[in-house]
């Protein structure tokens, strides 16, 4: 009996037209990194697992992908951890790597190793794949890219003021309208100092994280669960609908008696004050209170961007910590980074059709086969086309004319050219405009001409 191939849930083939589509989305992402001077980097695909834990926090650590150690990995396991039949441990026992669940914990782990060979402040992006043991879902994948930009070794809220400014011009040129929402850990941290809770900030930020899938509701539950008075929602229900100058200013009244609050406050309106100073492409920056982040390398300020005019959840997010390469042994040198959710861009650019009708264009132009003498003829210009850098096909085959346009359908060429009778007595082409019907006769330097300006 024949099996039927799969792939596993959370994952997705793609195939050229799709990867075309993907590759428009990294390459519009990396000119914009690198024309703010950042530079790429890559990093194993797998990670020693003490690399990865506890740096995502219980629930992120759940979610790691954890890769089986070779040959007998069973030998060294405890007793006791066997005969527990506790998953979890035993996993952790027979599992001594596992795949990225993100780029910035990595990225952290190269800074530390290659810290002689830098020079700081050190700016890097990175476009590569991560994995998550996540339920599959609308938007939610196991597998999927992330498109990471990062500075090192500067406290500069500049750096902040920059990254909005990557996003902003990033989905302009992608023709998305999003709202890039803003807030700092440290204004959260004042939330809970505010609240008499700041040794529960972490079960605090992962439960107001959840505002926007479980509702008031949902999180009131959530925090009476974890012993924590549900009373600090009414001042992030009060802020709702408020511009975020007005925001700001509730915030910081609300924060009189704590330090750390006001310190956060300062902060964003910093960053927002070096943003009144460009102009944006279209992006609305909004301050968002809410907005808790839930990993616990988050330190300062923090962003996520949401698309207007798609059901979609975040399609990019980041912060600034200041103690993630300290996790590592390398103290004092403060970070902030974005990332863009590849995966999730491109569904909303294809639900919202936004992808330019020629990003799927492999071929310019093809060559139809009517074999023999045209055959050859067609092969000696298709050189030509080739030497001027134009990519071009010549069809293999002298099959039916339906079938070899078919094919150029297919490909979603934008010009057909025929070889035959009449064109080798003139030293002339024919060329057929797919896109609007029409045809000339040409000769091929004014063929080649064509093609390069089109």
């Amino acid at each position: 009996m024949k099996i039927k191939p799969t792939i596993p849930k959370g994952t997705r083939d793609f195939g050229p037209k799709e990867v075309y589509k993907r590759n428009y989305i990294f390459g519009t992402i990396r000119k914009v990194f690198e024309k703010y001077g950042y530079q790429p980097l890559e990093t194993p695909t797998m990670e020693n697992l003490e690399t990865l834990t506890g740096k995502y926090g219980d629930e992120g650590d759940q979610l790691l992908f954890k890769v089986l150690d070779n040959g007998d990995f069973l030998k060294d396991v405890k007793p006791d951890v066997y005969e527990s039949r506790d998953a979890k441990k035993l996993a952790f026992a027979i599992s001594g790597k596992g795949l990225r669940y993100d780029l910035t914990i990595p990225f952290a782990r190269y800074v530390v190793m290659h810290q002689s060979e830098i020079s700081f402040p050190f700016k890097r992006y990175q476009i590569q794949p991560v994995w998550r043991a996540d339920r599959p879902q609308k938007g939610r994948y196991r597998e999927f890219y992330q498109c990471d930009v990062d500075v090192v070794g500067s406290n500069s809220l500049l750096n902040e003021a920059q990254l909005v400014q990557i996003y902003d011009e990033v989905f302009a040129k992608l023709g998305l309208q999003v709202v890039i929402k803003i807030n700092s850990r440290k204004i959260l941290a004042g939330l809970a100092d505010v609240a008499g809770v700041s040794d529960q900030l972490t079960h605090l930020t992962v439960a107001i994280d959840k505002l926007d899938k479980i509702g008031v509701e949902g999180v009131t539950k959530e925090l009476i669960t974890r012993g924590i008075n549900p009373d600090v929602l009414h001042f992030l229900v009060e802020t709702e609908g408020m511009e975020t100058r007005e925001k700001l200013a509730k915030v910081k009244e609300h924060f009189k008696q704590s330090e750390i609050g006001l310190k956060g406050v300062e902060e964003i309106e910093t960053v927002l004050g070096y943003l009144d100073l460009t102009t944006l492409y279209g992006a609305t920056v909004e301050f968002d209170v809410t907005l808790a982040r839930g990993l616990n390398y988050y330190t300062g300020t923090i962003f996520e961007v949401k698309a207007k005019d798609a059901e979609m959840g975040s399609i990019g997010g980041g912060g600034r910590y200041d103690n993630l390469t300290g996790m590592f042994g390398l103290n004092g040198v403060s970070g902030v980074g974005v990332s863009f959710g590849a995966e999730r861009i491109y569904d909303v650019l294809e639900e919202l059709n936004l992808f330019p009708p020629t990003v799927t264009q492999s071929t310019m132009a093809i060559f139809i086969n009517f074999g023999g003498e045209y055959e050859k003829a067609a092969f000696g210009y298709l050189q030509k086309l080739h030497k001027a850098g134009i990519s071009a096909e010549l069809f293999p085959s002298n099959d039916k004319m339906a079938k070899q346009m078919k094919y150029a359908n297919a490909k979603n060429v934008h010009y057909v050219v025929f070889v035959g009778e009449e064109e080798l007595k003139q030293d002339k082409l024919t060329v057929k405009n797919m896109l609007t019907g029409e045809q000339n006769e040409l000769h091929i330097e004014q063929l080649i001409t064509l093609l390069q300006q089109a």
